[in-house]
């Protein structure tokens, strides 16, 4: 599939897109913080083109709709990830599974990110400094499982502790380009396939999936993060050392399955004995 950018609105575009054509979406959609909503550290959550102000219920609505339609889209044994947060509204918990249990995918894993930096220093409650990351699964034949991951890839845990970057006046959310990356790399590794990303904004996803030799297919309601995705994707280059320093963690000298066998690298000794290596 030829790699492209397409200006719109993401459920408008999606419905136009062909049945089981993308092998995996990376993407985080805007949160609907709504505007008394931003922190001591974030005082404007304004998007190009777009106000991050809804009903929760037409929100949510909205978001399963797109969610659907990505499971539509994606081939079977393929996957979305989804990048979303917990939020508050008048002190009730708002959990982005309230509405990703009501979409067709299966919900694989929920991944924290630890960012290690809080938008809102109140104390209401210990600040907030993670977002989450939902694996979505599309099953083949009914089989919720999946494939395994290899252990180069699995090694780096459900924690990732991720610096965010540094906040910018093009974009009020990037997140970071080795995010992107790490996904990517652990679910496609050398397998090239069409990477989605319907709420693409200034290209990260996009940008990480040409570094990684993938096509790619954005989409985003801003004229104006069309151009700079774009031009991001052009200068490609001046980000390949972000992507290849992820990449680079990504090892591991024995993989799980020979170190079960009884291989006393293991670090439990051999299978079936006790940490001693005593049966």
């Amino acid at each position: 599939m030829r790699s492209r950018i397409v200006l719109g609105d993401s459920l408008k575009v999606l419905r136009r897109l062909p049945a089981e054509s993308v092998d995996l979406t990376v993407t985080s959609p805007p949160y609907n913080k709504r505007k008394k909503n931003t922190g001591w550290l974030v005082s404007n959550d304004s998007y190009s083109h777009f106000d991050d102000h809804l009903p929760e219920e037409t929100y949510q609505r909205e978001q399963i709709c797109v969610l659907d339609e990505l499971f539509r889209v994606t081939k079977p044994g393929g996957s979305a990830f989804y990048n979303h947060k917990i939020r508050w509204e008048e002190g009730t918990l708002i959990h982005p599974l309230s509405w990703l249990t009501q979409t067709k995918w299966a919900v694989k894993q929920e991944i924290v990110w630890d960012r290690g930096l809080a938008a809102n220093m109140r104390g209401w409650r210990f600040w907030q400094v993670d977002e989450r990351i939902y694996w979505l699964y599309k099953p083949v034949d009914d089989y919720l499982i999946g494939e395994e991951l290899q252990s180069k890839h699995a090694k780096l845990t459900s924690i990732w502790r991720i610096k965010p970057v540094p906040r910018r006046d093009d974009h009020p959310a990037p997140f970071p380009i080795e995010l992107a990356s790490r996904v990517i790399f652990s679910v496609l590794d050398s397998t090239k396939g069409v990477v989605l990303d319907p709420y693409c904004g200034t290209g990260t996803t996009l940008t990480a999936a040409k570094i990684l030799g993938h096509s790619y297919i954005g989409i985003d309601i801003s004229p104006d993060y069309i151009k700079l995705a774009r031009q991001r994707i052009q200068d490609s280059q001046t980000e390949s050392q972000l992507v290849e320093a992820e990449c680079a963690i990504h090892n591991v000298g024995r993989s799980y399955k020979e170190r079960r066998k009884g291989d006393v690298s293991w670090p439990f000794g051999p299978r079936g004995s006790n940490s001693n290596g005593q049966k």
